[in-house]
Formats: structure tokens, sequence, C-alpha cells
């Protein structure tokens, strides 16, 4: 089934350079495994014709882990990916692959944190260039980490709780602490820097990061002196 595209954050490894990703998960029909195989390669030769193709890769199911096939492709942007998408090409490979496979799900990823990127209530359509969302998220989660460790770690050690379920609690908390109190506060205090209207001077961005970085090093003194 075509749904709807959806935002996902996937952990990994961001792309050398910005770009839009879609994962597709299949659910292939018995017996028809290769069949399906040699019609994603066909699939594949098609896409590497369309303008803004990055790259694309291709994930058999798992036993106990994942059920269904994916395929994940990457285009340089939103509507290299949706010429695609939409296409007259794709259309008729998928008549054709209805062969091989009984259902399938569309999601579109736009980068590896941009679900933590929210202006006004809302996510934002263009989610800011991964290198300002990674200093984003690190101002957020050092000191979100250093006060869990300050804190909780510290009843976990008195109480001697085991180290794999203590690992597992301050992740958990850590998520919770950046989704719905740092990284809001993040968006609120750097908005002009992270969401500038008609995308920022160079001025701009090269001030923001300065007050960035500068935002960094008070929390390293300041848990520095705290900590000796």
């Amino acid at each position: 089934m075509d749904k709807p595209s959806e935002l996902e954050i996937l952990a990994g490894e961001p792309p050398a350079r910005e770009a839009v990703t879609a994962v597709i998960s299949h659910n292939v029909r018995q017996g028809r495994e290769r069949d399906f195989q040699r019609w994603q390669d066909k699939v594949r030769k098609a896409q590497e014709k369309f303008p803004g193709f990055l790259g694309f890769e291709a994930f058999e199911p798992v036993p106990g882990v994942q059920e269904h096939w994916v395929v994940m492709f990457r285009y340089d942007t939103r509507e290299h990916l949706d010429d695609w998408l939409e296409s007259g090409t794709r259309r008729k490979l998928l008549d054709e692959g209805r062969h091989y496979f009984a259902d399938f799900d569309v999601r579109t990823v736009k980068s590896a944190f941009s679900g933590w990127f929210r202006f006004n209530g809302e996510a934002a359509r263009e989610p800011p260039p991964n290198w300002k969302q990674a200093m984003s998220v690190l101002l957020g989660l050092y000191p979100t980490v250093m006060i869990l460790n300050l804190t909780v770690g510290r009843a976990f050690e008195a109480v001697r709780l085991p180290g794999y379920l203590a690992m597992f609690i301050s992740n958990g908390l850590s998520v919770s602490i950046l989704t719905w109190l740092m990284m809001p506060l993040v968006n609120r205090t750097f908005t002009s820097w992270l969401s500038p209207s008609g995308g920022g001077s160079v001025f701009t961005n090269i001030a923001g990061a300065l007050v960035m970085v500068a935002c960094m090093a008070l929390c390293i003194a300041v848990f520095g002196l705290i900590t000796s």
C-alpha cells in the first residue's frame, strides 16, 4: 500500500551531503524472492537515470528482527525524489512488481535529527543543515548527560544497579529530556539561526555558530568546576 510520506528518524551515519531518503518496505510473496530481487535491480537502473539520484541500498529480511524486504534510495532534493516517486516509469514498474510483492510502505527521511526541530509548534518544512542540527543536538545533549551522570548515575551506583540496566534507563531519560525540554529550548533560543528567512547570510551563519561554540564552552567550564 503506497501510504502518504511520513517523517522518520533513522540511526546511523548521515549522508556526506544534504539529501532526502526514501525507505520502502515490501511484503514479498512467498516463493517470488528471486524474482523480486531481479525486479528491484531493474527499478534501481531506472532510478539512476533520473536527476538528483545519489544512491541505493537493499536489505533482505532478518529472521526474528525484520520481516520485510527494505530498500533505501537518496536524491539530492525533495523535488527530485518526488519526480521519481510520481513518474510514469515508476508506475509501470510497480504494475510489474505486483506479481512479486503483496504490498509496500513508503516513508521519507529528511535528516537524522529533523524530528527534533520544530518552530512555532510545527516541524520545519526544510530542516536546518546537518551541521547546524549536529551542533544543536550536542548543545542539548551534553548538559543533559552530565546532569544525569551527577544525579541519577550516582544514585544507580549507590544501589549497585547493573550497568546494562542503568544505561538503558539513562538513555531513556536522555531522549525524553532532549525531546520535550532541551531541544524545544534550543529551538526557541536559536530560531533565527536554525530557520532564518531567506536561508540566512554567511555572517548570520558564522555568528550563530560562534554563539553555539561559546555556549558549549560555558557548559564545559561549569561542569568542570562542579566535578572538580
